[in-house]
């Protein structure tokens, strides 16, 4: 008998998210993917720490009603400051983005000194820098609020972006020499080569770690019922919904999954 293909949820509190799930598809192909972007009440940054996880804990139990088999917390945010509610509330695995990302750069580069580039919301939660510090890296963190608007503009090689991000990492620079750079945020793998190119210039050779992709390798290692998944030839499946504006994320989210999505469906999940 064929095997039962596995449900991974994603979840994001926007469309960035998609880029973890783009990482799943190349490490999990033979699944069954539910995304929900919760777009009706980005960005979560700005809320407190009990409406984020009231939000998310939402956003899960939705995804676990569909029948999830497995979540994953594609949102910085929700995964530095709700990450015990979401697994209190559902009976079913979940992973963040931010301790698989640590636990890779750990991993390759011990002991590293490593830049954190993220939202300014997730710095202040300081998830990176502890989850870091707890492993022996050595982090240093940068917000750069402005990234995030102009990747969802479409301008992933503009040279406004160009010059806001050589603007952030020349700051950075100035006060650490780090080995690795992780992109705390998952808009940010849209302009990786760019980030890369631009420490390169600034005369610093350090690795870049992609958050999404990193998750996506220990969903693959973690979740031990995707092992079939993992080597299937048959194509993914999906169910897409979001809480606001489908027509925006159908065309926003294109981009961010590097191929053009299916349908995706209006829920309400309250205010």
């Amino acid at each position: 008998m064929p095997t039962p293909c596995p449900t991974i949820a994603v979840f994001d509190s926007g469309f960035g998210g998609l880029t973890v799930l783009r990482a799943l598809l190349h490490r999990i192909p033979g699944a069954h993917y539910i995304y929900l972007g919760d777009t009706a009440r980005l960005p979560y940054g700005e809320k407190s720490q009990m409406t984020i996880a009231r939000y998310a804990v939402e956003a899960a139990r939705f995804l676990a009603s569909r029948g999830a088999d497995h979540l994953v917390i594609a949102c910085n945010t929700a995964s530095a400051l709700a990450m015990k509610e979401i697994v209190a509330a559902v009976p079913i695995p979940v992973l963040g983005v931010i301790e698989p990302v640590v636990q890779m750069t750990h991993y390759k580069y011990p002991l590293a000194e490593t830049l954190i580039l993220a939202t300014t919301a997730t710095v202040r939660s300081h998830a990176y820098r502890m989850s870091c510090e707890a492993r022996g890296l050595l982090p240093i963190e940068k917000a750069c609020p402005l990234l995030v608007p102009l990747i969802e503009e479409g301008w992933t090689d503009h040279h406004v972006t160009r010059e806001v991000l050589r603007i952030y990492l020349k700051e950075a620079l100035a006060v650490c020499s780090p080995s690795v750079v992780i992109l705390g945020c998952t808009h940010y793998p849209l302009i990786a080569p760019l980030v890369r190119d631009t420490l390169r210039e600034l005369g610093c050779n350090a690795e870049v770690v992609d958050s999404a992709d990193a998750t996506a390798f220990v969903a693959a290692t973690a979740f031990a019922a995707l092992a079939d998944a993992t080597t299937s030839t048959r194509p993914p499946t999906f169910e897409c919904y979001a809480t606001d504006s489908i027509e925006k994320f159908q065309r926003l989210g294109s981009n961010f999954l590097g191929q053009p999505l299916p349908e995706v469906h209006l829920i309400d999940l309250g205010g």
